[in-house]
């Protein structure tokens, strides 16, 4: 029977696949986002707060009760089409261009086709699952509490999209699935900025637009980050088991064959082969550029463009160890740079629903709305709305520096008035940002990482909703605490 002939039949999995095939992708979902954010433009008024430059974070915030209507720019199909384009360069002040993004995802699929290439990869990867045979579930507490480390304290995000191509394959090649791999990079590195420590895109810049110390409230965030690293864990592995136990318990079940076939270049049945000398030169080079990566981010400040140059860097200097020629270096590197296309494509349609609220001046809007809704609380009472509502507005401001100068500066001071520290209102929102930038189809690290990963997002939804639900819960109950205490 044909798969078109099954599909009329009504029955089999066929049907399975199709029904789930019809769930919007990751392009018209933001594209969708985009209309819907337009169509407000033309309900919601037009507003916007005075800004006064703060010396401390060396932008301009938003003044408290400086909040004026002002003439709308009702935003029409011309601006709708143009927002993905405007989306790569054209954002608010407070929010960081996707161009640069973009690049660093097509840099770093040249990257991994240059290494792929060579072999090294797929021969390192079957070594390691022979090493390690019995006690590759290990695996996930280490690399979560690695990725866990660099989301409290540098904030590691979009610099997780240079990991999925490399831990996916593995977790495959170990027995599990693409989810369990995502999961492990997105929760990890999630978990680490929802219990930020001295993150200085979120704990640090939301202190200081706050007016206090970023060490104040430490003990709270700690306490976060510990239960937080615990339940993601625990969870992943729980998956991962069920899943290496019984293959068809896997979310993505269906995509087994097609993952496989992509992540691993040769079937995981085939004889272990040796690692050559250079190819074992390849990977420390490899296994090195990463290190350099994170060093430089951490210590040296660096961005998207050293990322990226140090990426080409390393590509060329592995197409020299192995001696690949020319043509097949260039051919290898714009190979990957292809398959990436679609994850650079998928960061502008993002950002592009910030270039409308911005353009239609609702963002200033929201803001005060969200301003007037939390006063007159009880201290309990504010500081789980203030949860709520930093959690809503994440959803449109995914950048949690871009929403920490956004919204500190205006709903901080209103803590004074409820009887909650500051410090406590800094924890509500980088708790309530790290929980939803894990779902946010507005954000470009969750959209890429699952297209990287090559998960559908109503998967991903249908596995993470327990976890975000418990992370809530956690978030809710110590607030709460640290209101009354």
């Amino acid at each position: 029977m044909s798969e078109e002939q099954a599909h009329n039949s009504g029955g089999g999995p066929t049907d399975v696949v199709s029904i789930k095939d019809r769930f919007p992708s990751a392009y018209t979902i933001l594209f969708a986002l985009i209309i819907v954010m337009a169509a407000l433009t033309w309900i919601l008024p037009a507003g916007q707060y005075e800004r006064s430059m703060n010396e401390a974070l060396g932008k301009e915030t938003a003044v408290p009760g400086t909040y004026t209507t002002v003439e709308a720019t009702p935003q029409g199909i011309v601006d709708v089409i143009l927002a993905p384009i405007n989306g790569f360069y054209d954002v608010a002040e407070y929010t960081a261009n996707a161009i640069d993004v973009s690049l660093f995802v097509l840099v770093i699929g040249g990257f991994l086709g240059v290494v792929n290439a060579t072999g090294s990869i797929d021969t390192g990867i079957k070594r390691a699952m022979a090493g390690m045979k019995g006690r590759e579930k290990w695996m996930i507490p280490v690399l979560m509490a690695l990725f866990a480390a660099g989301g409290t304290t540098y904030g590691m995000a979009e610099e997780t999209l240079a990991f999925y191509a490399i831990l996916v394959p593995i977790m495959i090649a170990a027995g599990y699935d693409a989810l369990a791999g995502v999961a492990i990079i997105m929760l990890g590195a999630g978990v680490g900025v929802f219990g930020s420590t001295i993150n200085p895109f979120s704990t640090v810049i939301a202190s200081n637009a706050a007016g206090v110390a970023f060490t104040e409230g430490m003990n709270w965030r700690l306490a976060l980050l510990g239960a937080g690293w615990l339940i993601c864990v625990l969870y992943v592995m729980r998956y991962a088991d069920k899943v290496r136990r019984n293959p068809a318990c896997s979310i993505v079940a269906d995509l087994k064959s097609a993952n496989e076939a992509h992540f691993l270049k040769s079937s995981p049945e085939t004889r272990v082969e040796t690692l050559t000398k250079r190819q074992q030169i390849i990977l420390l080079f490899f296994g090195a550029t990463f290190s350099v990566m994170v060093w430089g981010v951490a210590a040296q400040g660096w961005w998207m463009a050293e990322m990226s140059g140090l990426f080409l860097a390393s590509a060329i200097l592995i197409g020299v160890v192995a001696w690949m020629g020319e043509k097949p270096f260039t051919n290898a590197f714009v190979d990957g740079s292809r398959d990436m296309l679609g994850v650079a494509l998928v960061i502008g349609l993002a950002r592009g629903i910030v270039v409308i609220m911005d353009a239609g001046k609702i963002s200033d809007t929201i803001l005060h709305a969200s301003e007037q809704a939390l006063q007159g609380y009880s201290s309990i009472a504010f500081i789980n709305a203030m949860y709520g509502l930093e959690a809503l507005m994440s959803f449109l401001v995914p950048s949690t520096s871009g929403l920490a100068v956004l919204s500190m500066p205006i709903l901080a001071p209103l803590s004074d008035f409820a009887g909650v520290g500051r410090e406590l209102t800094v924890t509500a929102f980088q708790s309530a940002i790290g929980v939803t930038n894990l779902i946010t189809p507005t954000y470009a690290v969750v959209v890429g990482g699952l297209a990287i990963g090559r998960v559908p997002y109503d998967r991903w939804v249908r596995f993470v909703w327990p976890v975000l639900l418990m992370l809530t819960v956690l978030s809710l109950v110590t607030l709460s605490v640290g209101a009354i205490i």
